[in-house]
């Protein structure tokens, strides 16, 4: 009786240990993707403040991962380049040592977004395969999955805009795909997250924990206005703090009708709008740290909620600068970058309300 008390206590401590073991290989190979989409993020700015962003007019989603080797080939993607109206309109009379440069960054942003299909398929059949997966975690990886396909064609949905008609692409279309970025970064940090050790108690559903949710959705909210301001070229404009054009308000933030389309479609209207939501979010942010500071003091949940508060304050500071100074490419991805972090800490504090996953082991007791 004492042997068996003995082997099925072993048996459930050699069970904890496996699931240990496995989130821990999950944890890390979730980090690694985050730290991909990150240097996705950043290297598709760059993409963008460059004017790289049309260079490569062709979607060629195996073929496509060899750039040019020789003349002959360098010759045959300059020539399609010529073709389209950002080349006439704006950058005839480039030269092909020129087209190079911004070929690369298209070329490194395609070539980190296939790569990041790999590393996330290929573990992901690993894990399920041998079992370290647990149930719960398949589909909605498998659903993250399919959401980077469908990032990918998003991403050629965009480039096509460009390529006819306009000389740049549609900022409509640049919001939903750095939203939908933004979207599998924030479901990846989630499950990460989730798979994490909590040492705060759990609070789902109460008032903090609804905060925090409502913190990510505007955190979400500013990073899609940020994409209009960028695909608008809106952040070389009025380019003064606290004042825009002179005043607090400017005048001109509903000349187009319907009134609706200002949000979209007028540089000063979707600047005023970026500015007002991290106005927004600053608040609703010091808010947050107050209330967990007063309620739940000395937990990890108000821990949390003074650090996501200077983070927001670190990108409220780089956002000015990077405005004041015309938008330098250096400065304005480090505002990009920073707000990943502002995004990725507000999923983690929201997520910590909840706990971590529940453990599949189950113990059954037998007289």
């Amino acid at each position: 009786m004492i042997d068996s008390a003995i082997n099925l206590e072993a048996g459930i401590f050699k069970e904890i240990e496996r699931i240990d073991n496995n989130r821990r290989a999950v944890r890390i190979w979730l980090v690694i993707v985050l730290l991909s989409i990150v240097a996705l993020v950043l290297v598709g700015g760059a993409t963008r403040l460059t004017g790289s962003g049309l260079s490569i007019t062709e979607w060629k989603p195996i073929h496509g991962v060899v750039p040019p080797l020789n003349a002959a080939e360098w010759e045959e993607e300059f020539r399609l380049y010529q073709q389209i109206p950002e080349y006439s309109q704006i950058n005839k009379g480039m030269t092909i040592e020129a087209f190079k440069g911004i070929f690369w960054w298209e070329w490194a942003h395609r070539l980190i977004a296939r790569s990041i299909g790999v590393i996330f398929a290929i573990p992901l059949m690993f894990f399920w395969a041998t079992g370290r997966l647990e149930n719960r975690l398949k589909w909605p990886l498998t659903g993250i999955l399919a959401l980077g396909g469908l990032q990918g064609a998003i991403g050629w949905w965009m480039v096509s805009s460009g390529l006819s008609k306009r000389v740049d692409v549609s900022q409509y279309r640049l919001a939903i795909h750095l939203t939908v970025a933004c979207l599998i970064f924030t479901s990846v940090v989630w499950v990460w997250r989730a798979l994490s050790s909590h040492t705060g108690r759990v609070m789902a559903g109460t008032g903090p924990s609804i905060l925090a949710g409502v913190i990510v959705f505007l955190a979400f909210l500013q990073i899609y206005l940020g994409a209009l301001v960028a695909g608008m070229d809106a952040g070389l404009a009025y380019n003064t703090w606290p004042l825009m054009d002179g005043a607090f308000v400017p005048d001109g933030l509903t000349v187009l009708k319907p009134v609706w389309m200002n949000a979209f479609e007028n540089a000063k209207a979707v600047q005023f709008l970026h500015r007002m939501n991290a106005y927004l979010l600053f608040v609703v942010t010091l808010v947050n740290m107050v209330w967990v500071m007063r309620f739940i003091p000395a937990t990890p949940h108000a821990n949390r909620g003074v650090v996501l508060f200077f983070i927001v304050c670190l990108q409220a500071g780089l956002g000015i600068v990077t405005l004041v100074m015309q938008v330098p490419l250096g400065w304005a991805l480090a505002h990009q970058g920073c707000a990943l972090l502002v995004l990725g800490f507000a999923v983690a504090h929201w997520r910590g309300y909840y706990g971590e996953y529940p453990r599949p082991t189950e113990v059954a007791v037998r007289a």
